[in-house]
């Protein structure tokens, strides 16, 4: 800056006329009202140039005005230059200075001596006080440049070399948007043309240039200069401070340059003003005057443009910077953060040039704040060479070169070396190994040779390899380099362990000459101790700056002296200078911090699980921000390697641990399986995975890296920038994969091309993936050069990128060197024609390729005809398909398959959305007719011409086209339409041809799979739906169709026919010989279309079915039947369906229907009928003779209607069954005959109890006929009225079978009523009520006769008063034997009542009452008083909560011996069983008991009798005299029950039947019981146990039973081999046996109890009265059944014989069967879970019509095949008594045959089919079976096949089977959802897995 000039030394009118030039310049860019404030002290005769002040100032007055003050006095020109200095912006420091120099001190009363004088000023003088002096400012500036020249000398003291900011490159950013939400990778692109690249996170880098032209242009500008730390940040800004201050670089020196560390600002606590930053903590004024103060921070707010500030390292700042939308005051005290946020937002000094350093990572933090941003480039080769050059200091016999060389042998010391702080570490480590390696050299230098001769060859990194070419120089010595690499660690935490241990021993007289590549020992372990535990401490408070007092001395004396640590100044909150110190750099921190962790407990185990986590690289302004680099856990995996144990060991051990080894030990092991868990989570992105390889890697853990693969065998990476060692990252952990191979996919990923090199380490790659706009031809020609040496590759990717014709041509050349490559994908680049034609030349040269992807490629349909022209010389083209510019694909078939036998599907070509012309397809058309046979050939998409789409059928007979040509959009008229219709008349192998021209435009053609069939003997189908074709149009479409005599389906649906196109249609029809069906619907007809077609059906022999809907408009079908026949029992079809009809339609179609010569169905369902057309259809019936059915479904809905349609019940003597409801199926039958009975269903009316008229209609349409075989009249809404009505006409009802009145609700009061007819009409044989939900009401009809009657009242909430008018009824009606109420809520006063009332009339019948509260005590009490009240009982009995009185016939004798006797109950059995009733309740019996001296039968069984009921029972029992059975079996076993009565059944000498079943039988009641035995008829001992000689004692009494009839010991297996040959000859000596049942006595199967088997088997011989036998489980096999077989024929009165489970296979079984044949009588068969086939299921076809009595059928779980079930069916055929039949899970689910044959047997009740996985065909087979089996109460379909349409068929045939009362339905083909709704509909459908 010039020296102070002073008025009296220079003329100011000189120097103003030497500035006049630049002045000028100046004053033309300031505003017009300062030019005017300037004009104004011009003299008015200065010469102005016209009326300037009226106007803008022009140049000329400018320069008039400089000339004026040039020539005037100096005063005047000394206030002249004070106003331009004070007014005008803009103005050069160095001017400003020279002119306010010159003109002198504007506030001088020497110079102002008017202000003197009379003390006022001019508003001019006003605002030229309020500006501050400039010297001050100056003084400032200055001040700041030498404080920037001391700080710059100080840190460049001692630096190796030179700083130069135009040798600094930079490489410019492009800022994109900050991601919203952290780790998501992006999506797949749209399909489209070109995809545009996708957001990345770090912006992207452009061009490279220096830091001296990056910083040009930054005036006034906010600038951002990025890198990582370690880049050079700070020393850069210090730099640019120097030049500042030296009058050099971007920044004038006439600026203030302020340059602030964040480091320093965190420091700053308190608020503070901008005045307070600018002079307590960056530099105060050299006299600290406050009036300098202000006026520094004046002329600074007034000229913030004249400001810089240089913010350094915001990387290291705590906060995060915000913007700002509103202007900061700078002398309000504020955070340091709000001051520097307002510097950056321009909201505080605006105008100021701001220039920030910080992080990549950092930059999201300014999006929208930076004008420009920068990232320096790291160090290349050279430079690196350069600095290692320069820290040698090379010359002769120096280390350099071989330190250079070793650094470039290793990737890490290669990969630091980039950043300047590191390779400065490097360097020091280098320097100390090769000292060390002189060292040893010169003490042994022989062992260094030989160890030189043991290890000649280099060692190579296990996870990759140096780079050679990397500015490395021929080195003489270039073995010896070779042997010191193998020193090098080979991951980055050894190398640190190295490194620290180097920086160590840098004092070897004072800290040793320890190795430093050794990572077992460390110089200084107590000193190391304590300095990664302060890392640690900096890490957890994020600081990266100690005090001097926060540091131990000797840690600080060492670390300071090694050069660990460098010193740092920093200003205190009050300004003061403070000793600071930082690790050299962040990384060194790191690392201790984890070797802290490694190494004491400071950090938990479950403190590191929690903190341990993969860091990722995408960005988020909501990141936590931080100072480090995310390296700790990286050194932490590496410290848990098994190399470092040892030297972690050493550092531990210093930290005082106890058992240091297995502490360490367990400390690595917790990392490792960390690391695990994270190899594990597949949900990682790709930043992370990517991160994971790298803590894997450092761990050298093999396993780890295969688990890696082995989750994800692709690894995505997807938007960010890859480095060298990410590439050695990733191969380490890919080539874990072994023969199981990986992908890499790469995304948007920016890589230079080194990394490919590096990307040939990665072994077995089948998966290769680049996609970015970034890779391009240059990218794609260094791939090629790589490809070939992947060898197990077998899918590349190149897509999304910017590949053109000459990229894809390298790509080509490396790719035909990779056989093993079976997909590949080049969409969406740039190829066009000529690159597409690049890749297609290599397909043959491809042996295993298997598909190419080359859509979105700018190409034209010359690309497309290229593919397919490749298809006749690459034969293994499986498929060529296109679709637009969009898709372009080739698959191929393996090369393998086509040598082989194996028969391939044909090659396909589908071109979609191209766009023809002819010329074009006369081109393609030509390619597909060279091409091999094709299965499909699709060109849709493209609208053509007649002419175009001409030209390609002409092509067709020339094609090899095996399945269908789909031309879908090609033909847009009827002209086309009729084209394409030709192709019928060739002579093709055509099938079907489906045109529809309404969009979408659909042609498809289809061929039958080959030509080698005839066309003649090809169906063929036409299908015209939607093409609008007229009369006209069907004329010429049926010419060009020919005769077409293969023709065989035929749709013209939705068309314009009319009536007129559909009479067309009808004449040509019988010309179609071979025509099926053809469908017209949607054609605009009418309902003379329809008797047009009632007439075609008629005169038609072939056409048997037409079927219209909703009046032809959505349905018009014809079906043909090939066969052309006069026979009248083909029964032909006639269906209208959702039509409204009129009566003149009706009449006119059924008139035209009687002219048919055979049977008719005729179908009016879901149409509209009036009373007229009612009236009109009956008119017609009767006339109708060959009409077998008339279905009005849907159509009927009033009750009026339904009447007048069920009256030709009494017109006429054909109909058979009449079927009515307003909501489901309805249709009339009709016989050739008069039909004997008619069934009548008329169901969902509604009869309101006030419409007589109606019913009394029903009453006498149902009089007039002669036999009803049922009548259905529930869900009628009859109520109680219309009900009573019915039942008094019941009488003259002929009705044969019953009545179902049902959901009719009825009351009370109805129920009565029906209950009633059992004494009205005789021929009333069962009443079944139930008022519950079901709301059953049936009246049978001669059911059961001989039997009685029978009446069934459930869930009916009776009354005291209706219980008693029904005990009323019931005495009126003499032939009611039986009466069941099931819960009807009665009180036990009730029932005593009921019974009561019943004693008066006659006897001999029997009733039950269940109701839950019978149990117990009070089951006790009523039997009690029921006996009381009624000594007419002849037996009574509660079972469960079920009570059953039987009451005696009457005896002839008179009533004076009536009279006579005394008052005695007439009971003989009283039973309470299982009923919850205690022994102490038994006692209020004794005087029932006592008063019954008849009782001969007392049944106490299932109780809990204890020690009082045993007592009571031995008590009683003597006292009844005529007791012969007694029964107290359990299910508990007791031991005092038998033990206590045992003596007693001694003396009850009575006493013939015995039942104990269940009980503990001592050895005493054996005795006992042993001698009661011989005088017993019946005995019971199932269940028992007993001890092994109380078994023989017993068994040895059977011997002498020569009375016993019934003896039953089930699953009593406690018996010796003694009491077995015991049990053999007792057998033989039963002779008067009648009933064994012996199941399950067997228990196991070894040669002994075969034996046992046989013996007791052959003891059966001399039993010739037996009648029942049972013998389960007892496993007798081959040998067993034909010792049974030999005695079947003795037994002539046989009724039940039961042989489940004893191995009976079919030779056996046959035998068995043909044996049975003798046992005329048997009743019941039970042969289940045996292994019987179809060979028995044979033979039971011949044996079973023999047995006429059989009732029950058991073969489940058996082996019955298809032709065994067919053998059974026909069996069954002749079972006319069976009742029940189980076949579950008989080994076949073809049961159809065997359901059907069950309609033969009308007495059947339950059919047993679960678990046979039968299908909705067993279940059609079942709804016919149900109207003939009306006794059938319960099917079991449990665990089939049964679907949602079997089972509405089956809910839908229960109304025609009233008595059916479950099906079971659990485990079918029935989701949870149907099965509630089907439930709710139909109570009766079970889908439990129990029976509700």
């Amino acid at each position: 800056m010039d020296d102070e000039l002073d008025p009296a030394d220079e003329n100011v009118n000189s120097v103003l006329a030497q500035e006049s030039s630049e002045l000028f310049e100046i004053l033309c860019s300031q505003s017009q009202t300062t030019l005017m404030s300037l004009w104004e002290t011009t003299p008015p005769d200065a010469g102005r140039l016209g009326s300037a002040a009226a106007s803008a100032l022009v140049p000329e007055h400018i320069s008039a005005m400089l000339e004026h003050f040039r020539r005037s006095r100096a005063a005047e020109c000394c206030s002249f230059l004070q106003r331009v200095c004070l007014l005008c912006d803009n103005v050069p420091m160095h001017l400003e200075s020279k002119l306010m120099s010159v003109a002198g001190n504007p506030f001088s009363v020497r110079q102002n001596p008017t202000l003197s004088e009379t003390g006022q000023r001019s508003p001019a003088e006003e605002q030229l006080v309020k500006r501050p002096r400039i010297d001050h400012w100056e003084q400032h500036v200055k001040a700041a440049a030498g404080f920037l020249q001391r700080r710059w000398e100080r840190l460049s003291a001692g630096r190796l070399r030179d700083l130069q900011p135009e040798k600094v490159w930079v490489s410019l950013r492009t800022t994109s948007r900050t991601r919203e939400r952290a780790d998501q990778t992006p999506g797949s692109a749209e399909r489209g043309s070109r995809t545009p690249e996708p957001d990345v996170d770090y912006g992207s880098l452009e061009s490279r240039l220096t830091l001296e032209t990056f910083l040009q242009g930054c005036a006034g500008k906010v600038t951002v200069l990025c890198g990582p730390a370690g880049s050079g940040k700070t020393l850069l800004t210090s730099c640019l401070g120097h030049q500042c201050a030296s009058g050099l670089g971007p920044i004038p020196s006439s600026y203030l340059f302020v340059l602030l560390e964040f480091r320093q600002l965190n420091l700053l606590s308190s608020p503070l003003s901008l005045s307070e930053l600018l002079f307590q903590h960056y530099l105060p004024p050299q006299n600290g005057d406050s009036q300098a103060k202000k006026a520094v921070m004046d002329y600074l707010l007034s000229n913030p443009e004249q400001s810089c500030w240089v913010l350094d390292g915001y990387d290291e700042f705590h906060r995060k910077l915000s913007r700002r939308d509103e202007p900061l005051d700078p002398e309000t005290p504020v955070p340091a953060a709000d001051l520097v946020s307002g510097l950056v937002s321009r909201q505080l000094l605006p105008g100021s040039t701001v220039l920030l350093t910080c992080r990549v990572r950092d930059v999201s933090d300014l999006d929208g704040l930076a004008d420009k941003v920068g990232q320096l480039l790291p160090w290349d080769h050279q430079e690196i060479r350069e600095y290692v050059d320069s820290f040698f200091g090379v010359k002769d016999g120096s280390p350099g070169s071989e330190a250079a060389d070793l650094l470039f042998s290793s990737r890490h010391l290669l990969a630091m070396s980039s950043l300047p702080a590191l390779c400065n570490i490097c360097c020091v480590f280098l320097q100390h190994l090769l000292q060390e390696k002189r060292r040893k050299a010169s003490t042994n230098p022989l062992e260094t040779r030989d160890k030189g001769a043991q290890n000649p060859d280099v060692r190579q990194e296990e996870d990759g390899h140096g780079d050679s070419s990397r500015g490395q120089r021929t080195d003489p010595n270039r073995a010896e380099t070779s042997s010191s690499s193998a020193e090098v660690p080979p991951t980055r935490t050894q190398l640190y362990l190295a490194v620290v241990s180097a920086f160590l021993s840098r004092r070897p007289h004072e800290g040793g000459g320890e190795d430093p590549t050794n990572t077992s020992t460390f110089p200084h372990s107590v000193q190391l101790c304590g300095l990664s535990r302060l890392a640690w401490q900096g890490l957890e408070k994020s600081s990266i700056l100690f005090l001097k007092n926060e540091v131990p001395p000797k840690v600080l004396e060492l670390s300071v002296r090694t050069g660990l640590f460098s010193q740092v100044e920093v200003r205190g909150q009050d300004g003061k200078l403070l000793s600071a110190y930082s690790f050299t750099h962040l990384t060194l921190q790191e690392f201790l911090a984890a070797l802290r962790i490694m190494t004491s407990n400071d950090v938990s185990d479950a403190q590191l699980k929690k903190r341990f986590s993969l860091k990722t690289r995408w960005t988020t302004r909501s990141d936590q921000k931080t100072v480090f680099t995310d390296s700790l856990y990286l050194y932490v995996c590496g410290l848990a390697s098994s190399r470092c144990t040892q030297a972690v060991v050493q550092v531990a051990r210093a930290s005082g641990l106890k058992g240091v080894q297995s502490w360490v030990q367990k400390r690595q092991d917790l990392v490792l399986n960390l690391l695990k868990a994270l190899c594990h989570n597949n949900t990682l992105t790709g930043p992370k995975v990517l991160q994971l390889c790298h803590y894997v890697q450092e761990s050298q853990n093999q396993q780890l890296a295969h688990q890696v693969v082995s989750v994800r065998p692709t690894l995505e990476l997807r938007n960010f920038w890859l480095l060298p060692n990410d590439i050695h990252a990733l191969a380490f952990v890919a080539n874990s994969a072994g023969d199981d191979g990986v992908g890499l996919d790469f995304g948007s990923c920016s890589m230079e091309l080194e990394c490919l090199d590096i990307l040939t380490t990665c072994r077995n790659i089948h998966h290769l993936s680049f996609h970015s706009r970034k890779y391009g031809d240059k990218f794609a020609g260094k791939l090629s050069t790589i490809v070939p040496e992947f060898t197990t590759l077998r899918k590349l990717q190149f897509c999304g990128s910017s590949l053109t014709a000459a990229g894809a041509a390298s790509l080509a050349s490396g790719l035909q060197n990779c056989p093993s490559i079976s997909e590949l994908n080049f969409s969406d680049n740039n190829l066009q024609d000529e690159g597409i034609q690049h890749i297609a030349e290599i397909f043959t040269k491809l042996p295993n390729l298997t598909s190419v992807t080359l859509g979105r490629n700018n190409t034209s349909l010359k690309a497309v005809g290229c593919l397919v022209d490749k298809m006749s010389s690459c034969l293994n083209i499986q498929r060529v398909h296109a679709d637009g510019v969009k898709e372009l694909t080739v698959t191929f078939c393996q090369g393998s398959d086509i040598n082989s036998h194996k028969v391939n599907p044909e090659p396909a070509v589908s071109l979609l959305n191209q766009k023809w012309t002819n010329s074009e397809m006369e081109k393609l058309v030509q390619s597909l007719a060279n091409c091999p046979a094709l299965s499909v050939l699709n060109l849709s998409g493209g609208y053509w011409d007649e002419q175009t789409l001409k030209t390609l059928t002409e092509f067709v007979p020339k094609f090899s086209v095996s399945e269908k040509i789909i031309l879908n959009g090609s033909c847009s008229s009827v002209e086309g339409l009729v084209v394409l219709t030709a192709l019928l008349s060739e002579r093709l192998s055509l099938f079907e041809l489906n045109v529809r021209l309404q969009s979408p435009v659909l042609v498809c053609v289809v061929f039958p799979g080959g030509r080698e069939k005839p066309a003649a003997e090809t169906s063929k189908k036409l299908c015209l739906s939607c093409c609008d074709l007229q009369p006209s149009d069907l004329d010429r479409v049926l010419r060009s169709l020919g005769s077409s005599p293969g023709l065989t389906d035929l749709d013209l649906s939705c068309n314009r026919l009319g009536d007129k196109g559909l009479k067309k249609l009808l004449d040509i029809l019988p010309r179609l010989k071979k025509l099926r069906e053809v469908h017209v619907g949607d054609n605009w007809l009418s309902m003379d279309g329809a008797v047009l077609l009632a007439a075609a059906l008629c005169s038609n022999n072939n056409l048997t079915e037409t079927h219209i809907s909703e009046g032809g408009k959505n349905l018009v079908t014809l079906r043909f039947s090939p066969e052309t026949s006069d026979d009248k029992l083909q029964i032909k079809l006639f269906r209208i369906t959702n039509s409204s009809l009129l009566p003149s339609d009706v009449t006119r179609i059924c008139n035209k229907l009687l002219q048919s010569r055979s049977y008719l169905e005729l179908e009016f369902s879901h149409c509209s009928f009036s009373e007229e057309t009612i009236e009109n259809l009956l008119r017609v019936l009767p006339k109708m003779l060959l009409l077998r059915r008339l279905n009005v479904s849907c159509s009927i809905s009033s009750t009026a209607d339904a009447l007048m349609l069920i009256s030709c019940l009494t017109d006429g003597r054909r109909v058979s069954s009449v079927e009515l409801s307003p909501q489901s199926e309805s249709f009339i039958t009709f016989d050739g005959v008069q039909a004997e009975q008619v069934n009548c269903r008329f169901t969902g009316f509604c009869f309101k109890g006030d419409d007589i008229v109606l019913m009394n209609r029903l009453l006498q349409i149902l009089q007039h006929n002669q036999q009803l075989s049922y009548l259905d009249l529930s869900e009628d809404q009859l109520d109680d009225d219309g009900v009573k009505r019915l039942v008094d006409s019941l009488p003259k009802l002929h009705i044969s079978s019953y009545m179902n009145l049902s959901k009719n609700r009825l009351s009370q009061r109805g129920l009565l009523d029906v209950v009633g007819t059992l004494c009205t009409c005789a021929s009333v044989s069962e009443v079944d009520v139930s008022l519950g939900e079901e709301q059953r009401c049936l009246v049978w009809f001669g059911r059961n006769r001989g039997a009685g009657q029978t009446l069934r009242v459930s869930k009916s909430s009776l009354e005291h008063h209706h219980l008693l008018r029904l005990a009323e009824i019931l005495l009126k009606c003499p032939t009611l034997t039986r009466l069941q109420l099931q819960n009807n809520g009665l009180q036990s006063d009730w029932i005593q009542n009921f019974v009561k009332v019943l004693n008066r009339g006659q006897r001999g019948r029997s009733f039950s009452v269940e109701e839950s509260w019978i149990r117990a005590e009070e089951a006790v009490d009523l039997v009690s008083r029921c006996l009381e009240v009624n000594r007419s009982i002849h037996a009574i009995r509660i079972q469960q909560n079920t009570l059953h009185v039987t009451l005696k016939n009457p005896e002839p004798t008179s009533s004076r011996r009536e009279a006579e006797r005394p008052a005695q109950f007439m009971a003989t059995s009283l039973s309470l069983v299982d009923c919850s009733a205690h022994g102490t309740q038994l006692a209020a019996l004794k005087n029932v008991l006592l008063q019954s001296p008849s009782l001969t039968q007392l049944d106490f069984s299932d109780n809990t009798l204890g020690p009082d009921g045993a007592e009571f029972l031995s008590l009683l029992l003597p006292l009844l005299p005529n007791l012969t059975t007694f029964s107290v079996a359990t299910k508990e076993r007791s031991e005092s029950v038998v033990e206590e009565l045992a003596p007693v059944f001694l003396q009850s000498t009575s006493i013939q039947c015995l039942n104990l079943s269940g009980h503990l039988i001592s050895g005493a009641a054996a005795q006992s019981l042993a001698r009661l035995l011989p005088r017993l008829r019946s005995l019971n001992l199932s269940r028992c146990v007993w001890s092994a000689e109380g078994g023989r004692r017993l068994v040895e009494a059977l011997k002498l039973c020569r009375r016993l009839e019934d003896l039953c010991l089930d699953a009593a297996s406690q018996l010796d081999r003694n009491s077995w040959v015991c049990l053999a000859q007792a057998v033989r000596n039963i002779t008067s046996v009648r009933s064994l049942r012996l199941n399950e006595i067997v228990q196991t199967s070894g040669t002994s109890e075969v034996d046992i088997v046989l013996d007791l088997l052959a003891g059966l011989e001399g039993l010739t009265q037996m009648r029942q036998i049972e013998l389960d489980g007892w496993r007798m096999a081959e040998k067993g059944t034909e010792q049974l077989i030999a005695v079947l024929p003795n037994w002539k009165e046989l009724r039940k014989i039961s042989l489940s489970k004893n191995l009976i296979s079919d030779p056996s079984g046959e035998k068995l069967l043909d044996a049975l044949r003798s046992c005329g009588l048997l009743e019941e068969l039970h042969l289940s879970s045996n292994r019987l086939g179809d060979a028995s299921a044979a033979r039971m076809a011949l044996t079973l019509p023999s047995l006429t009595h059989l009732t029950v059928l058991d073969i489940s779980e058996n082996q019955i095949g298809k032709e065994g079930s067919a053998s059974l069916s026909e069996a069954i055929t002749s079972l006319k008594n069976l009742k029940k039949i189980h076949l579950t899970s008989v080994g076949t689910s073809e049961l159809s045959d065997v359901v059907a044959s069950l309609a033969h047997c009308a007495l059947i009740q339950d059919v047993g089919l679960g678990w046979n996985n039968c299908g909705d065909d067993v279940a059609l087979q079942l709804t016919k079976l149900l109207p003939f089996c009306l006794q059938l109460t319960r099917i079991d379909l449990e665990c089939n096949s049964v679907s949602v349409s079997g089972v509405e068929a089956l809910e839908g045939a229960m109304k025609s089977c009233p008595a059916l009362q479950l099906i079971r339905l659990w485990r079918n083909r029935v989701s949870v959802r149907e099965a509630q709704s089907f439930s709710l509909r139909e109570r009766r459908l079970n889908f439990s897995s129990t029976i509700m």
